[in-house]
């Protein structure tokens, strides 16, 4: 870049043309990940992972680039297997912020990991997103670089409460079964705190451990206590063992709500007919009407691919497998953190956190909108699905459903003898 300066040569003052360095922008964005491709949650963490890739191809190969000043750049989607161990998350995020030098990190899935990733992300000053972590407890900590992207744990049965409230208000007999984990204990404050207000009584509270293998003493206690409506899980391997032991007890309630497990094609190839009429809440499904359509309507910018389009993109890196809610949640990270930086115009930490408390869109995944303080989610909203037929059905808010709600759920002896539950 050529610049005129002015210069003193033997006492006369004369313009002189020069040329001065200038500092080049940035190549690259760079965002990590310390990825759960093995362990516990590879399951949730290969779908985050296929989510991921396949919006950094949207963003790289149809939008561009991330613009940075006058140039757009790529996306670069840095990422290492952590096992599903707090250790190693710990470890990696040490790694990707001072060897890899990325600009932003993505959490791990699950609370617990979450949570122990955001002390480090805190002290490098490093833009800590979180798609799998929905704990209301890792934003009341002060945290001033974290963001979330999914909705909160308290709110996660909620939907399914004011859909049992409307159907059958008689039904006032409530349990909750819940894994002993951060993200679960927090679901279950929530939904208790709902069911209250809602009039319910909670007929049975009680928590079970992690990788457990055996729930029959629980599930008996619970039968004992007669509820009409039971909300519980955790993850997915707990949830499959809560629905296959409450089949082989014979326990038969009006129905059945648990998270994450449900949500998963997995689970129903491994239950079979036994989970017709089982329902969990979701992030995300394939028949929710998130389109520029919808954005325009709701005075909202849309950013990113569609729903079929990221269904598309997804399947090139699941190997045709279909992506879940876990892969959209996860997906709609660099969507967010690329508005976010292009706001800021900058890759300072501080200017980007501060364009997150002032962004308001929609992308596939739904609305976004953190509290400016917390970087809690308030803008997105969750649906609830029910197995029918084999296939997942929306059947909760009314204006998400593809499908009506079959109430109460067969018992399994009729589920044994080939009902099922389509209305």
């Amino acid at each position: 870049m050529r610049k005129v300066v002015l210069a003193v040569v033997g006492g006369l003052f004369l313009l002189v043309a020069a040329t001065w360095p200038v500092e080049a922008g940035p190549s690259k964005v760079v965002i990590g990940h310390p990825v759960c491709l093995s362990g516990k949650f590879a399951k949730e963490g290969s779908q985050a992972s296929w989510g991921i890739k396949a919006c950094v191809k949207w963003i790289n190969e149809v939008y561009g680039g991330v613009r940075i000043g006058a140039k757009k750049v790529p996306l670069e989607y840095k990422y290492y297997d952590s096992e599903s161990k707090k250790e190693v998350v710990t470890s990696l995020i040490e790694r990707l912020v001072r060897i890899d030098k990325v600009h932003g990190i993505i959490a791990p899935y699950s609370s617990g990991l979450t949570i122990t990733g955001a002390p480090v992300a805190e002290r490098y000053h490093t833009i800590y997103m979180s798609h799998g972590g929905a704990s209301n407890r890792i934003f009341e900590q002060g945290y001033q670089y974290a963001v979330q992207i999914l909705s909160p744990a308290t709110l996660y049965q909620a939907g399914a409460l004011d859909m049992f409230h409307k159907v059958d208000p008689g039904a006032k007999r409530l349990a909750l079964a819940f894994e002993d984990g951060e993200f679960a204990r927090m679901v279950m404050r929530g939904a208790e705190e709902h069911a209250k207000k809602l009039g319910y009584k909670i007929v049975f509270k009680r928590t079970y451990p992690k990788k457990v293998t055996d729930l029959t003493p629980l599930l008996s206690d619970l039968r004992a206590a007669k509820p009409d409506i039971v909300l519980g899980g955790g993850h997915f391997q707990d949830g499959q063992l809560f629905a296959r032991q409450m089949a082989d007890l014979d326990v038969n309630v009006k129905a059945l709500s648990l998270i994450v497990a449900v949500t998963l094609p997995a689970f129903y190839e491994a239950l079979g007919p036994k989970a017709e009429g089982m329902m969990g809440p979701a992030q995300w499904e394939y028949g929710v009407a998130y389109s520029p359509e919808e954005a325009k309507k709701a005075g909202l910018e849309w950013f990113g691919p569609t729903n079929e389009e990221f269904i598309k993109l997804a399947k090139e890196f699941s190997g045709g497998k279909e992506p879940d809610y876990h892969a959209a949640e996860a997906g709609a990270v660099p969507l967010v953190f690329v508005k976010a930086v292009e706001m800021a115009g900058s890759l300072d930490p501080d200017k980007i956190r501060e364009a997150f408390s002032k962004l308001h869109l929609m992308t596939f995944f739904g609305e976004f909108k953190i509290d400016p303080e917390t970087g809690l989610q308030v803008g997105h909203s969750m649906v609830v699905v029910q197995w029918q037929g084999g296939k997942k059905v929306i059947v909760w808010p009314p204006e998400a459903a593809t499908g009506k709600l079959y109430y109460p759920m067969p018992t399994f002896a009729e589920k044994a003898k080939g009902k099922k539950a389509v209305p």
